[in-house]
């Protein structure tokens, strides 16, 4: 099994920059497909991006495409999202994820979450 930690959240102004950091441990990092999602209040958990287990493909969402990038570290065991130029509707908590598929956004194809971390972006 995979524990994930996320970190890096906080509040910025619109048009600022965060860096999210994914701890993963208790498993083989390398063997997962990373994803990130987020919830915001009153809303569905929604698909952010994803990497493959070695970086070869990657895929965003249109609404964070050109503002986000998503990368990993396997020998740090770390999963990144660089968030530039953030809008007040990006705002939500965000969750890393593990999954062992590739090719679905779907929520339910992820097997291991962490807890997440607030991401406020004020106007």
């Amino acid at each position: 099994q995979v524990q994930l930690v996320e970190s890096g959240g906080g509040l910025v102004q619109a048009g600022g920059s965060l860096s999210l950091s994914c701890a993963a441990s208790g498993g083989t990092f390398s063997r997962y497909n990373m994803g990130w999602f987020r919830q915001a209040p009153g809303k569905e958990r929604e698909f952010v991006a994803a990497i493959t287990k070695s970086s070869d493909s990657i895929d965003y969402s249109d609404s964070v495409l050109g503002r986000f990038t998503i990368s990993r570290d396997n020998a740090k065991n770390t999963l990144y999202l660089q968030m530039n130029s953030l809008k007040p509707e990006d705002t939500a908590v965000y969750c890393c994820a593990a999954t062992q598929n590739w090719g679905s956004r779907a929520r339910g194809t992820y097997d291991y979450w962490g807890q997440g971390t607030q991401v406020t972006v004020s106007s």
